[in-house]
């Protein structure tokens, strides 16, 4: 066994590793960015190397960088975790080279599944079924449109290189497939530097169901059943689970062997997943996708279903341990369900969000697993993956497992940070999720529906303990003098103090006076309340017109954080209105950043004439490109460059409406 591993990984991935490597005795070596010094993986590892900048490429994907922290801490052996350097073959070589234990495949087994027209050609030798298509080196664009009609449509064209959704085209008809392979083609060589594509038929109301396999280096390969990952949204997963609900036990037995036989094609060592497509009308026919020679985010559901640690079994096997069990060891007990906790937005388009972790909670329990990266004080900015953490639920039956997922995600909270948290609830109450009716177009299909809490709430309580909290801080800090006291006694009527908030599209003034233990609150647009409120800590207790509620607590930026078992609320202090007509600049439309990134393109020159609708300024961030356009006719005045760093909400520019602009506005 191995008594020194570095995680070439960041985040929740690297810490799930590091706590595995702490059970089995072995030293674990972190490695870390610029702007990952503070992050939790550092902090629980044993020790950490600092490899370079933020930016990815110049630090977690810096092949040299990553092999010489390797060398210079005497690590045997690396994990990569999953994503960044996991799939990469030039990585595992440079590692052997070096001496060191690649802990995951060999090279030419990554190689040969990472070329997904290579992969179908290889499984299919072994009698692997593989979705009817054409899938050769080389294919032009005529012969692509020449066999879509033997096929049959709808087909899908795929790149032969990367993954993620990148590059993929849905054709109904023969006549839109030139457009979308030279979109695809356009799409896959930006991303993959590879234009190689193929074409498999569309399998309809599609099911993406994986199988989880081990092999060691003696030649043992088994299978620890399946997971479910059909909620996907734009062909990311979201939620996934295990066993699949879809299966019986003769096709789980038939697509386990399959997945093993896939493994045995390559010769294939350590942790991997099969990937394969189900039509959810004929669930007893299963075609290979393709193989990820990694382990994957979704692993934790396939380890309490069978309680095997799969990180544990990838560093044994890694050492020349052999499996200690045989197929028929391997029973699957209960129901897991795993939820994918992102920094984003649901309410506005799924954008990817950042900020600082202010404050923290996550749930706990029996049957509660989370997988985080997450501690308070972690910048979430734009240089990396916008997965945070995951919350998974064990229990005896499949309805268990998912009301146990949602119990604990009503007790997670991430202050300081947007996420999709309520839009995971709300899925998991869906009719055809809790029935088990999936396909990978369900959870696209449902994002319609949601109908997103005004951050989160437009209800009066959250205004009011947003307000209370202020008018707190305000008691505290406030001298012995009755005068300096916000209790609003005056000689005269009582003088609130009054705060102007906003949640979602609604803002309203509130005024408290009073005192803590007996005050009287008013919205302006929603009446009168009784309140006495206490601050206890990071927590406000508050008792509104008899009724007692506790959030925790946070702000910053005039930004009030609260959190509650329903969820977490965000309020804003905004500034009056402008009062002098000097002040309204009511000509000028500010376009400001939807979310933290990086300003990839200035369209237009400072000073230029544009009109309504033209694109101003591009931002991206966690691998998403957000375009902004003037709202008016008008003259744009650009206040970044690109290559800067933004925030949310951060002007990038202003366009002074044209004089018939401001005629036509009033």
């Amino acid at each position: 066994m191995f008594d020194t591993v570095l995680v070439a990984n960041r985040g929740e991935i690297a810490v799930r590793v590091i706590r595995s490597l702490r059970r089995l005795g072995i030293r674990s070596v972190a490695v870390y960015s610029e702007a990952d010094a503070g992050a939790l993986h550092v902090l629980e590892a044993d020790t950490a190397v600092l490899i370079g900048p933020a930016a990815a490429r110049q630090s977690y994907l810096n092949i040299d960088a990553v092999v010489d922290a390797a060398v210079r801490t005497g690590a045997q052996a690396v994990h990569p975790g999953y994503g960044f350097l996991s799939e990469n073959s030039q990585f595992a070589q440079a590692l052997a080279q070096a001496g060191i234990v690649f802990i995951g495949p060999p090279a030419p087994a990554i190689a040969t599944m990472g070329d997904k027209i290579t992969a179908k050609a290889t499984v299919t030798k072994f009698g692997v079924p593989v979705v009817p298509g054409i899938a050769r080196p080389g294919l032009t664009d005529g012969e692509l449109i020449a066999a879509a009609d033997d096929i049959g449509y709808p087909v899908l064209v795929k790149p032969s290189a990367g993954g993620g959704g990148k590059g993929m085209r849905l054709v109904h008809d023969a006549a839109d497939l030139p457009a979308a392979l030279a979109g695809a083609r356009r799409e896959s060589a930006a991303a993959f530097g590879d234009d190689t594509l193929f074409l498999e038929r569309f399998v309809l109301r599609p099911r993406h169901i994986e199988v989880q396999v081990l092999a060691d280096q003696h030649g043992n390969v088994i299978h620890l059943g399946e997971r479910e990952c059909s909620l996907q949204r734009r062909h990311q997963k979201v939620i996934e689970e295990a066993p699949s609900a879809l299966l019986d036990a003769a096709t789980r037995e038939r697509i386990g062997a399959a997945a093993c036989d896939t493994a045995r094609s390559v010769d294939y060592v350590g942790a991997g997943t099969v990937e394969f497509i189900v039509s959810a009308d004929q669930p007893d026919e299963f075609f290979f996708m393709e193989m990820n020679t990694r382990l994957q985010v979704e692993h934790p559901v396939t380890e309490l279903v069978t309680g095997w640690d799969l990180v544990e079994w990838q560093v044994r096997i890694a050492a020349g341990e052999p499996l200690r069990a045989r197929q028929q060891d391997i029973e699957l007990r209960g129901h897991a369900v795993e939820a994918r906790v992102y920094a984003e937005d649901p309410a506005n388009g799924f954008l990817p969000t950042g900020g600082t972790v202010l404050d923290l909670v996550e749930p706990g329990g029996p049957g509660i697993r989370v997988d985080s990266g997450l501690r308070v004080g972690t910048v979430v900015g734009s240089d990396y993956d916008p997965m945070l953490a995951k919350v998974i639920a064990h229990g005896a039956t499949r309805q268990d497992a998912l009301s146990g997922l949602d119990g604990a995600l009503a007790h997670t909270a991430v202050l300081g940070v947007v996420t999709n948290i309520d839009f995971l609830r709300f899925l998991l109450t869906d009719a055809d999720v809790v029935a088990g009716q999936l396909d990978t177009g369900l959870l696209d299909r449902r994002v319609g529906d949601y109908l997103a809490k005004l951050a989160p709430s437009a209800d009066d309580s959250a205004f009011i303990a947003a307000a209370a909290y202020r008018w707190l801080q305000l008691w505290a800090a406030s001298g012995d003098d009755l005068w300096t006291k916000p209790s609003g006694w005056r000689g005269g009527e009582h003088a609130p103090t009054v705060l102007r908030l906003r949640s979602g599209e609604r803002t309203d003034h509130v005024g408290i006076a009073g005192t803590p233990d007996g005050a009287t609150v008013t919205i302006e647009n929603a009446g009168q309340h009784t309140l006495t409120a206490a601050l206890d800590g990071d927590q406000i207790r508050l008792v509104i017109d008899g009724v007692s509620q506790r959030y925790r607590v946070a702000d910053a930026d005039h930004r009030i954080w609260l959190a509650a078992p329903g969820g977490v609320a965000w309020v804003d202090e905004v500034r009056e209105a402008p009062v002098r007509p000097d002040d309204e600049h009511s000509g000028d439309a500010e376009l400001v950043s939807p979310m933290p990134g990086a300003v990839v393109a200035v369209n237009v020159e400072d000073g230029a004439d544009v009109a309504a609708g033209t694109v101003v300024v591009a931002v991206e961030a966690m691998k998403m490109e957000h375009s902004l356009t003037a709202p008016v006719d008008g003259v744009v005045k650009i206040l970044v460059a690109v290559g800067d760093q933004v925030k949310v909400g951060q002007p990038l520019a202003t366009v002074t409406a044209s004089e018939q602009e401001q005629k036509d506005q009033s």
